[in-house]
């Protein structure tokens, strides 16, 4: 193995994957990073700018017009007060930390995450299979996913330091392992 490649391996289920990873990897993965990020800044200014966003009406009535197979429950969604509050304030700003969370990689595999979450739902509300199961809200949740798995927050980004902050002489992630679900 030459000092451009590392050689990634994981099993689960008694099945084991194993690849090359060189090093023009990490270019692609903080790239990744950096246009999930500037996508969901953009997404959760657009709503906050625009003035009254309000999922209301998407949820009650796209998913039922393009045949989702969650239509009925995003319609119940769209007819509960208090979640709808709750959701025209969740969306636009969780939009906007995710993606600034993911610009800097600070708590990238927690934005990562969440990231992931929301297209899953974005998935099922903008249902359309015209073309196959995979679409562009579909193919972001890998693409969050990759983000998450491969630490792309430790690539010029926050969580390198914040992992090797020092709490009475130990690194953070050393002294408080679950730390490891958020960071990277």
């Amino acid at each position: 193995m030459s000092s451009r490649e590392v050689t990634l391996r994981s099993t689960v289920g008694g099945f084991t994957a194993e690849g090359q990873l060189y090093t023009l990897s990490v270019w692609f993965i903080l790239a990744l990073r950096l246009m999930m990020g500037l996508a969901f800044v953009n997404a959760g200014l657009d709503k906050l700018l625009g003035g009254g966003f309000n999922a209301a009406g998407y949820l009650g009535n796209a998913p039922s017009s393009n045949g989702s197979p969650l239509a009925d429950l995003f319609v119940s969604m769209s007819q509960t007060p208090w979640f709808m509050e709750f959701m025209n304030i969740a969306v636009p700003w969780g939009q906007l930390l995710i993606g600034l969370g993911l610009l800097v990689g600070c708590l990238t595999r927690l934005a990562a995450f969440w990231g992931a979450f929301m297209m899953l739902l974005f998935y099922f509300g903008n249902w359309n299979v015209a073309h196959g199961y995979i679409n562009g809200d579909f193919a972001y949740m890998p693409v969050f996913l990759s983000v998450a798995a491969f630490g792309a927050g430790r690539i010029f980004g926050l969580d390198r330091y914040i992992e090797q902050y020092e709490i009475d002489g130990q690194p953070l992630i050393e002294r408080y392992p679950w730390a490891r679900y958020f960071l990277g």
